[in-house]
């Protein structure tokens, strides 16, 4: 595979690696807020829900209030997009971090339900869809404001070392949860301990959204403002209109992100659990390694991508992203004692992951882009994400391959759809 011929880096500048910084410190602070409640669900649904409902019970209905926020994802996504294209890219972006800090901190402080009676959950379904809302906004605003920063020739590093604060947000999730653990006895966690990771990341996010005030405006807004390019209409109507295969190419891409996330980091320590009675211990350690290997391939692919044709390298990940998926969950039950090798390579092979968010940039003009990606990417996030874990349980009793054969799968569908998508300037 030859490099591209009008490939021509150039050096990021100091203003442009705030920019990133910025960008990527209010992301990885966003996903960790998002993430910690599925980590604490077990905690939260006996503060929040009837102690005279049965266990399993509350814990289903907690989960149902973080599947709230993926639900969520789309509408707000969209909504903050729209105006992402109309009114600027810097105002949404800030607004995102607000959004998700106010409810995070509430959450750590919110009486629980024998202080509120009814109210206490119903408090919580709100604030987990004021999160869902947020983080709507936040990746493809993350993505498109860098990309439209970035020097020339620099894109790909640029989009992936905030695609790499994304996923590090829930390494951090992780480690935080663990840290928590170490630190304070059991009863005293179960008690008011599980509070703590929900203040510390509120407090964190008012100090991201008082960063990111001094972030600039992108140079291709204020040049479509200044030029009258902006979308006067809906930009919705403008993509339904004449960008439908951008959309269903990016759908399907994210498809495959999807899969590659779930599947083999989030999904892994119970599958591993209950098919092969491996440790909780042992996956939690194999979990944060496959997140870390995850975070360091993402940077790398979405960097090989101003040297390389994207099409090219979105072929050779595809493969390595099935080739991660049947190492994890088809030889390494054969070794029970390597299983965090084995899910760090199965990290390492995620690089198609960091390709996604550079192929739906370049499927969508600037008018549009914002909007392009929040629809392409929380829709299908919402509809994939939430019947990934519902698929591969249906079909584990047949097979314990089927993890890895779902990736597969959908690896294929993601590396055609990425072939397949449309290139804009």
């Amino acid at each position: 595979m030859l490099p591209r011929p009008d490939a021509v880096p150039s050096a990021l500048s100091l203003s442009q690696l705030r920019i990133l910084a910025l960008a990527s410190l209010g992301g990885a602070l966003e996903f960790y807020d998002f993430v910690i409640f599925a980590f604490l669900a077990k905690l939260i649904a006996a503060h929040f829900f009837p102690a005279s409902q049965a266990e399993w019970l509350r814990q289903a209905e907690a989960f149902g209030l973080f599947g709230a926020g993926y639900l969520a994802r789309p509408l707000g996504g969209l909504v903050m997009a729209h105006f992402g294209d109309v009114s600027g890219r810097k105002k949404v972006f800030t607004l995102s971090v607000l959004l998700m800090a106010v409810p995070t901190l509430l959450m750590g402080l919110l009486p629980g339900y024998e202080t509120l009676g009814v109210v206490a959950p119903l408090t919580l379904l709100v604030l987990r869809v004021m999160q869902g809302a947020a983080i709507g906004g936040e990746a493809p605003g993350g993505w498109v404001f860098v990309s439209e920063h970035a020097s020339a020739g620099r894109t790909g590093l640029a989009t992936g070392l905030l695609t790499g604060g994304l996923t590090g947000g829930i390494l951090l999730g992780s480690i935080i949860i663990l840290l928590l653990h170490a630190a304070l006895a059991p009863d005293v966690v179960s008690s008011w301990g599980w509070r703590i990771p929900f203040v510390i990341g509120g407090i964190f996010g008012f100090g991201a959204m008082f960063l990111r005030r001094w972030l600039e405006e992108t140079p291709v807004f204020r040049e479509m403002h200044e030029r009258a390019e902006t979308a006067e209409t809906l930009p919705a109507k403008i993509l339904l209109r004449d960008h439908r295969r951008g959309i269903l190419c990016s759908m399907m891409t994210t498809w495959t992100l999807t899969a590659a996330i779930v599947v083999l980091v989030l999904m892994m320590p119970p599958l591993m659990q209950t098919l092969h009675h491996v440790s909780p211990a042992e996956t939690m350690i194999a979990s944060l390694a496959a997140t870390l290997c995850l975070t360091v391939s993402v940077v790398v692919m979405s960097s090989l991508t101003d040297i390389f044709p994207l099409k090219g390298l979105g072929v050779i990940s595809g493969v390595a992203l099935s080739v991660g998926a049947l190492g994890l969950y088809g030889i390494a039950p054969y070794f029970p004692h390597m299983l965090t090798l084995w899910a760090a390579f199965s990290g390492l092979c995620c690089g198609f992951v960091g390709l996604v968010p550079i192929g739906m940039l370049r499927a969508f003009p600037a008018m549009v882009r914002f909007s392009g990606l929040s629809l392409s990417y929380n829709i299908s996030y919402a509809v994939f994400g939430g019947l990934t874990p519902a698929i591969i349980s249906s079909l584990t009793p047949h097979t314990p391959l089927a993890p890895a054969i779902y990736v597969v799968f959908t690896a294929l569908i993601g590396s055609i759809a990425l072939w397949r998508s449309p290139e804009n300037a």
